[in-house]
């Protein structure tokens, strides 16, 4: 038998096995790339199968994501806890094979993918923090964080354009221990790319000071000879990421080989009956022979020698420098500080805008947290996101000239941005954070998206919240981003109304295990008295009456402040109206009934809502008597102190729609 011939024939035959029982999936990639994938576990890939949290193993990614049959084919013969069961349950209800793969879902998956080019930007996210913790924990003889970062994409994941963004950032930081394999097979669901994809990938890469390479597994697929050698190359150019572009066919083996038509469908019974015949495959269904898993575990073994030979190394390492082991260990297992006892977290005395007040917070944090790292995309200056140096701490700028630098400059490539921030939190050992302008949290959103659904506490400054942008105009003045951000399940939006609230989101957003978004203002907005801590619920009192109030004023951040004006402005009108902060949505909808009950009692029909963007947030608080003053078209340019009384936020309005609701309450 010709094991590795073999091996690999049980990929694609398992794959194209487990997508004909499920009547769904698609067999065209795991067929094609079973060499590539082989390759890589087989030769290359340093993991240990029975713990897939060792910290200083190699990190795989599927970017391809539609072809999990590959992924699924891989843990199986290596031993890293699926069964033939699983494959068999394959996009079934419950199964630990889903259609695409899930990170914390499947065991050996580490990042969701299915929406063409993240992985590749989580890939340079996970290259970037072996890069930068290397540079921190590393000494002379202790190698301590020293792996690769390998990853599969195909035609799809380079059209899409957030792998220009990402390949740009990698090549300009010289990410060395970044591999990417391409599956050059030329097709997609509509057919040959040709038809919208005719550029050179090579040329394109190595403008982008990629290494590159070519590898033709066309004429002799199973000959992996010169792939191995290209993988041994890439490894070695360590002041490059590398590319190697291998020319594959789609659904090597079947009668659709080459073909569109294996790309998104089962291949039927009959072609992979035919495809077992053409490949030599004997087997029963999802039966593979012994000496397959035998050979697979040569590998599988390697990798739980290389832990051992590391958590050698480590001990030592922590004999010599336990200081640095200590940290070491800290920022791996996620450790935080305790929030309540960093000085000066809530004090403010003059008004500021929350992104100043941010900015404060940010620093005070960063003392306290050596793994906090992040930065903007080209808009450090507004967003104020950049971690300053002290007498004691230098943060610098993480470059290619220092991987050590905590402050990141991400450039103009904010979807990008959003994924390597994912790719770092991924990795471990970093708390990573982000900023943009709010409005481009639309470019940002699908990696957004992704950090919800896999529960990454990645922190999105998104400063400059509203019409309070001014006389940049409608372009830039977020009007609809709150309601979309609100919609994505497991994403807290903050939306802070002073600095002691501020502090509070970010308490929040390092404390949780879900992302966060702080929303702040650009101008400057007062402090209040009685702001704090509570915010961490979400919602709350922040000024109230005597007895039951009369109407409930409800808003988030500069807009609180026009609600706090109207209460005072009612009273000598003797109508009892109680000002509700509601900062985050997310946050006030985790509290208990009775606590949301002493906030916005049912009994009290009349309420406005405040908020200088889209309504649609409201009205499950504004109740079938309340009045909503937000934003219904786009903004304009003009001055701030223009534009929010041409738009109606002002006191008086808020009274009036008081007076309103009251009166269709009674």
């Amino acid at each position: 038998m010709d094991v590795q011939k073999t091996t690999i024939n049980a990929i694609r035959i398992l794959s194209a096995e487990a997508i004909e029982k499920a009547k769904s999936g698609h067999p065209g990639l795991p067929m094609g790339c079973a060499p590539l994938a082989y390759s890589l576990f087989q030769n290359f890939l340093k993991i240990n199968p029975k713990n897939m949290k060792w910290d200083n193993r190699d990190r795989f990614i599927l970017s391809a994501g539609h072809g999990s049959m590959l992924d699924y084919c891989m843990f199986y013969l290596y031993g890293m806890g699926l069964t033939k069961e699983d494959l068999m349950n394959f996009r079934q209800l419950g199964s630990k094979t889903p259609g695409h793969p899930e990170y914390g879902h499947t065991v050996g998956v580490e990042t969701t993918t299915g929406p063409l080019g993240q992985g590749i930007a989580n890939a340079v996210g996970m290259a970037l923090a072996e890069a930068h913790l290397a540079a921190k924990y590393n000494r002379p003889g202790y190698n301590i964080v020293d792996h690769y970062t390998y990853a599969i994409c195909g035609d799809g994941c380079l059209e899409e354009g957030i792998s220009y963004e990402a390949a740009s950032f990698a090549g300009t930081h010289a990410l060395g221990k970044l591999i990417l394999l391409y599956d050059d097979n030329d097709i997609t669901i509509e057919g040959d790319t040709d038809v919208t994809f005719k550029e050179n990938v090579g040329a394109r890469f190595a403008a982008q000071n990629w290494h590159v390479q070519h590898v033709d597994l066309v004429e002799n697929p199973d000959d992996i000879t010169e792939l191995n050698a290209a993988i041994e190359k890439a490894k070695a150019k360590t002041d490059k990421p590398s590319i190697i572009i291998c020319h594959t066919h789609i659904g090597y083996g079947s009668p659709l080989e080459g073909s569109a038509k294996c790309h998104g469908a089962p291949l039927g019974a009959d072609n992979l009956q035919k495809s077992k015949e053409k490949l030599g495959w004997e087997y029963a269904p999802f039966e593979c022979p012994q000496e397959v898993f035998d050979h697979c575990a040569i590998a599988a073994n390697a990798g739980a020698e290389a832990e051992a030979a590391w958590n050698k190394r480590f001990a030592d390492y922590a004999s010599v420098y336990p200081e640095l082991a200590a940290e070491y260990k800290a920022v791996m297992e996620g450790k935080k500080p305790n929030f309540d006892t960093i000085e000066g977290l809530y004090d403010y005395e003059k008004p500021m805008a929350t992104r100043q007040t941010s900015a404060k917070v940010l620093n005070l944090l960063a003392a306290q947290m050596p793994a906090l790292m992040g930065g903007s995309a080209d808009l450090g200056p507004s967003n104020l996101s950049e971690m300053k140096d002290t007498d004691k701490i230098t943060y610098g700028t993480f470059s290619a000239e220092n991987f050590a630098g905590r402050n990141m400059h991400y450039g103009i490539r904010e979807h990008a941005m959003a994924a390597i921030a994912n790719g770092m939190q991924l990795h471990g050992g970093i708390q990573a954070y982000c900023a943009t302008f709010f409005v481009f949290s639309d470019y940002c959103k699908p990696a957004m998206r992704l950090s919800a659904l896999m529960k990454l506490p990645v922190t999105y400054i998104m400063t400059h919240d509203s019409i309070g942008v001014g006389e940049d105009g409608p372009t830039h003045q977020p009007v609809e981003q709150l309601i979309m951000l609100r919609s994505i399940p497991g994403l807290k939006v903050y939306r802070p109304a002073d600095g002691k609230e501020t502090s509070a989101a970010w308490v929040s957003a390092m404390s949780g295990n879900e992302p966060t978004v702080l929303v702040l203002s650009r101008q400057n907005l007062p402090q209040y008295a009685n702001s704090g801590k509570d915010a961490l619920k979400g919602g709350y009192i922040l000024e109230d009456c005597e007895g039951a109030p009369d109407v409930l004023l409800i808003a988030t951040g500069s807009e609180v402040e026009l609600c706090v004006k109207a209460k005072a402005a009612l009273a000598e009108k003797n109508i009892k109206a109680r000002v509700v902060s509601m900062p985050c949505m997310e946050e006030f909808e985790k509290q208990s009934d009775d606590y949301k009950q002493s906030v916005l009692p049912s009994y009290v029909k009349a309420r406005v809502c405040v908020e200088a963007g889209s309504p649609y947030s409201w009205y499950k608080y504004a109740g079938e008597n309340g009045e909503i003053i937000g934003m219904e078209g786009f903004g304009a340019s003009a001055p701030a102190g223009v534009l929010f009384p041409h738009f109606g936020f002002t006191p008086e309005n808020v009274v009036m729609k008081a007076l309103l609701s009251i009166r269709k309450s009674k």
